[in-house]
């Protein structure tokens, strides 16, 4: 009869063994991709796949001859980050409202900021397109950095207001006994009890805004071009070339994957917080 120990031991194993083998598994594209990116054209279309080669970097050198890499790294750094910084500007005073004087509306006002994700965005690429047009917004970064904004701001409202209603209402009372003005009860109250939410809410927005592909494509040609643009012109008439396609997808990851890698430990720390201590 296995005992109780042993029980829980080998229900340890069995669970860190399922953790490694789900892990893997995300993992493995990630690691194809760099991989490919280090083959040539030949070696990334060889059947059956091949895990031993002769790496090169003539996929990266080829990119850098082409077209100018760090324009389009710069166009994604200065749009994702002002989206990001903009949408959290505009979202925790909305849900500052909404958590702490909640009316009748609230949660339907939500749920429709919410059902707003719902809709293809090629249902309103026309009216959009139209409008960037009309004010001259065609190909520059205000245009990119309005829209990434308004299209994360149901999410970003709907994460800040449920980390603001886990928050004691005591809290905010005594703070207002104490004479807090509603500016000082959002920055040096909700704001430092809830930063490590409010980070995880930003990184989710900064990653979104990098990924976003629709509206750069159809919005953009050169001048305010990100990288999920240069990505999708290594698609062309002539056909895919996985080698060169696969590192300069890797260029366009490492740095968000980099920058969530560093700010995970302070991510996961920050939400292990309670508000009352």
């Amino acid at each position: 009869m296995m005992t109780l120990k042993q029980s829980r031991r080998l229900q340890s194993v069995l669970l860190g063994t399922l953790s490694w083998v789900i892990a893997a598994l995300i993992f493995f594209p990630i690691f194809w991709m760099v991989l490919t990116s280090f083959k040539t054209e030949i070696d990334a279309f060889a059947t059956p796949p091949q895990f031993i080669f002769t790496p090169t970097l003539e996929n990266y050198l080829h990119i850098q001859e082409r077209s100018d890499y760090f324009h389009f790294a710069w166009n994604s750094i200065l749009i994702s980050f002002s989206a990001t910084i903009l949408c959290l500007l505009i979202s925790v005073p909305a849900a500052y409202s909404m958590a702490f004087f909640e009316t009748k509306r609230t949660k339907g006002t939500l749920l429709w900021m919410l059902s707003t994700k719902m809709l293809p965005p090629v249902g309103v690429l026309m009216p959009i397109y139209l409008l960037a047009k009309t004010f001259g917004l065609l190909d520059s970064r205000l245009a990119l950095i309005a829209i990434y904004t308004l299209i994360n701001l149901p999410i970003v409202v709907w994460m800040i207001y449920t980390y603001f209603k886990d928050i004691p209402g005591e809290i905010l009372e005594a703070s207002r006994l104490d004479g807090a003005t509603t500016r000082q009860e959002i920055f040096k109250v909700l704001i430092p009890i809830c930063k490590g939410g409010l980070a995880s809410t930003a990184l989710l927005s900064l990653i979104l805004c990098w990924n976003e592909a629709f509206w750069s494509l159809n919005l953009t040609s050169s001048n305010a071009a990100p990288l999920t643009a240069l990505i999708a012109s290594y698609s062309s008439p002539e056909g895919l070339f996985w080698a060169k396609l696969s590192a300069v997808s890797t260029l366009a990851c490492a740095p968000i994957l980099i920058f969530g890698w560093i700010s995970q430990k302070q991510l996961v720390r920050g939400l292990s917080f309670g508000a009352v201590k």
